[in-house]
Order: C-alpha cells, then structure tokens, then sequence
C-alpha cells in the first residue's frame, strides 16, 4: 500500500501536458506519461528536465551530468534571494564571482522567477540543433503554463520583474558555463584523434556496446580536465588502482574471475538491479538523469518546500557533475580495460557480459561514484535514515532479450541506493568490485564538498 501511494503521489513528478511523440529516438515515443499532484514548480521544472534528457541523441552521461549541474543551480540562484535562511552560492564556486541580485525594496514572486530561469537554462544546455522541436516546445509550454497559473493574482509589474530577474539569473549562469572546458561538449562526444595506450591491461573498444557507431572512439577523454563547481573537487587525487597481473593468485586476476563466476549464475532479482539501474542514454535518460529523479523523489516523498526542492536539486546536480570531472581523470589516467577483454584473454575466450560494455575506460565506476556523491548530499539534507521508492522507470516495458523487468525499489537510506547502484555495474558484468568500492567512496568525498558550501546564513 505504501509503495503504491509514493508511486502515484510522485509517478516521476510528470506534467499534467498530453504526451507527443518524440521524433528524435525513432520507434521509442518517449517517457510514459504520468501525472502528479504535486504543485511545486520546481519539481516540475525536474520532471521536465528528465523529460528532455530521456534519449537525446548525443547526451552523452558526462555531458548530461553537466548540464543538470547548471540546471539546479539555476533553479537555486533563481529563489535563493526569497529564502531568509538560504544564501547564494555567487563567491563560492570556482570562477562565479556574482550574480543578477533583485532590485532593493522591490516585490518578487520567486516561483515566476525560477520558472523563466529553467527554461532559459534548459533551452541553453538542450537546444542540440536537431529535430529538437518536440522538446523545445514541452520547455515553451511548461513556461507558459505557470506564468498563466500566476497571472490572475500577481501585479502585472511584479510579474515582469520576476521573470526577468530570473533569466537575467540563468543567462548570467550559462555565460559562466561557457568557460568550464565542456560547453557544446555534444559536439565532439567521441574523439577520433585521441590516442590511447595499447597492450596488455588497456581498455579496447568494444566490438559491440552501447555506442555501437562508435565504437573506435572512446567518449570524452578530456573531460577530466573541466572546472568543477566545488573548489575541493578539482584538487581530489586520482585513486590508485591494483596492479595488472595474469597471475591466478594475483588481486588483478581475482577481481576479473569474480565478475566471471558470478556473471554465469545471475538471480532474477540481480538482473532486475542491473537493469534497474543500467540507465543507457540511448534508452533512459542517463545514468545522472537517474540521480536528479532521485532528488525529485526524495523533495516530493519529505514535502519539501519551494527552496529546499531547489537545494535539493542543485546539491545533486553539481555533485554528479563534479563526479564525473573526477571519475573521468582517473579513467583517462589508467585507461584500463573492461572485465570483457580480460576475461576473454585469460579466462575463457567466448564470453560475454551480462550488460553491454559502455564506450570508456573501467575504472573506476561512474554509476558508483555519482550515485555516492548523490548519497550524501541527500543525506546531508533529509538524514541518513529516510524511506522512499524509486519510481525512475516506473511504467518502462520489460526487457524481453535479458529477461529484465522494471519494477519500482524501495529503500530506507540513501546510502543503500549508492551501494545498490553500484553492485549493478558488477552483475551487468561490466566493471569489477574495485571499481565500485574507489568510486563510491570518491563520491562520498565529492558529495562532502558540495555539502561543505555554505548553503545557510
């Protein structure tokens, strides 16, 4: 019964908007269509941005972990200035010195603000460039929507003054994204030009994955290189990693033969998990996507106000964005290789993982590390105990091939969502425990970071 009343009071905080079909993604219409009674703008706002994620052709899970880090912090810049206890991250962050303030005694509506500041920032991050009418037009019409929705009893005055503060907001917050090292980064998703190392514990394209075109290129190599958001997080160490070895009694060799062994008895339930949380681009909206409905779950299940929502969203984005900053330097740094060559190198020469190999180094494990990061700052904010399901792909059809099914999970910490995510790399056979075991706890790191701003006065 419980499972059932989250699942409709948030059903993954859809827009009440009919549902068109979505021509980027061919025989796929889209996310489902599911409603929620949810009036807070700013979880609609979250909503929609998954909604523009879901299968955007070239979104790639660094460039969507970006872009959702300007999007909550968007969101959060947008209304901080009606919080009396909130205080603006402007000074904070690396390289934002300020941002647009309201005009001294003067009345803003804060809600009107965000909802111009979003889709300004969404049209920024999103607009590809390509058959992009269908999702500029769901930003256009959520727009218009709420501003009709307050037309009747805001001050016509006080109505222009709060969109307009708010788009001052996002364009000022998007100029500043300009300079971070990854804007456009759809653009060159996949480097041809970049030369990896070659021999014996390398990563080697796979022959068939989840980028199948692309499968010579690895995706993003500099992407390691990108200004974080926290200060802390660009000074992180790169993790050490264990030694490549053939050797059976070597730790290197143990970490690939434990994938093996376990990838041949799978439960149900485990390939349920690794499905759950599998999260392809080209089929979800990512794997942060995942994380920021997370944070919209979360708002929704604690009743959070308009700007601990907007918090809430802010922390997780800028927290995955800053995971994958950091997860990428060490990806580029060792470049090693996927349990697939190991194992068909040393172990046994016809296998095949579980789930299909990502187009990038191994380790260590992005999943692991953003769903870590995201942990802690959901804890930071609602407490290390909390009880909520996860309805990210609620409605989804089951994946008849792998014998998958997309059945909502519920948790009773958010740390045991992070260590559930990232036990699903494992069983999709397509990362080592190593590689979750660093990158979860390099995320618990980074999510300290963006926890440790001061985000009260």
């Amino acid at each position: 019964m419980r499972h059932s009343l989250l699942a409709f009071a948030f059903l993954l905080l859809c827009l009440s908007c009919k549902h068109e079909p979505d021509p980027i993604s061919d025989p796929d219409p889209g996310p489902p269509p599911i409603v929620t009674n949810s009036t807070n703008v700013a979880v609609k706002w979250g909503l929609l941005t998954l909604q523009t994620m879901y299968r955007l052709g070239g979104n790639s899970p660094t460039y969507g972990s970006r872009s959702l880090g300007y999007a909550g912090l968007t969101m959060y810049e947008c209304v901080v200035n009606g919080s009396p206890t909130h205080r603006s991250l402007a000074g904070q962050l690396v390289g934002l010195t300020n941002l647009p303030v309201p005009e001294a005694g003067k009345t803003y509506q804060y809600e009107l603000a965000l909802n111009a500041g979003q889709a300004v920032i969404l049209k920024r991050m999103f607009d590809f460039g390509y058959n992009d009418a269908v999702r500029m037009n769901r930003i256009d019409s959520l727009e218009r929507a709420i501003n009709q929705q307050f037309a009747a009893t805001v001050d016509p005055a006080v109505m222009d003054r709060s969109v307009a503060y708010g788009k001052a907001v996002a364009e000022a917050i998007f100029a500043w994204s300009k300079t971070d090292g990854g804007f456009e980064g759809f653009k060159r998703n996949f480097d041809n030009t970049y030369v990896f190392p070659r021999g014996s514990g390398f990563w080697v394209p796979p022959a068939s994955g989840q980028a199948q075109v692309f499968t010579t290129a690895p995706l993003h190599p500099h992407w390691g290189q990108n200004r974080t958001f926290a200060l802390a997080n660009s000074t992180l160490s790169v993790p050490s990693m264990t030694p490549y070895s053939t050797s059976r009694s070597s730790d290197y060799y143990k970490e690939f033969a434990a994938v093996y062994q376990k990838n041949g008895s799978l439960s149900q339930e485990e390939r349920n998990i690794a499905g759950w949380w599998a999260d392809d681009p080209t089929e979800t909206f990512s794997p942060p996507g995942h994380s920021y409905s997370l944070a919209g779950i979360v708002a929704v299940t604690a009743n959070a106000d308009l700007y601990q929502t907007a918090e809430t969203y802010a922390r997780v984005g800028m927290a995955v964005a800053d995971a994958f900053i950091n997860c990428w330097k060490a990806k580029y740094t060792y470049h090693c290789e996927r349990p697939g060559t190991y194992i068909r190198a040393n172990i046994d020469a016809n296998w095949n993982s579980f789930w299909p190999e990502p187009p990038f180094p191994a380790f260590y494990s992005g999943h692991s590390v953003q769903s870590g990061a995201t942990a802690m700052v959901l804890e930071a904010l609602y407490g290390p105990s909390f009880r909520f399901t996860d309805t990210s792909h609620w409605g989804r059809p089951s994946d008849q091939a792998r014998r998958v099914s997309y059945v909502s999970r519920s948790f009773t910490s958010f740390w045991s969502t992070a260590e559930e995510a990232a036990q699903s790399r494992f069983w999709g056979g397509i990362h080592t425990n190593q590689d979750n075991v660093v990158g979860l706890a390099e995320g618990k790191k980074i999510g300290t970071n963006i926890n440790a701003l001061t985000w009260r006065k």
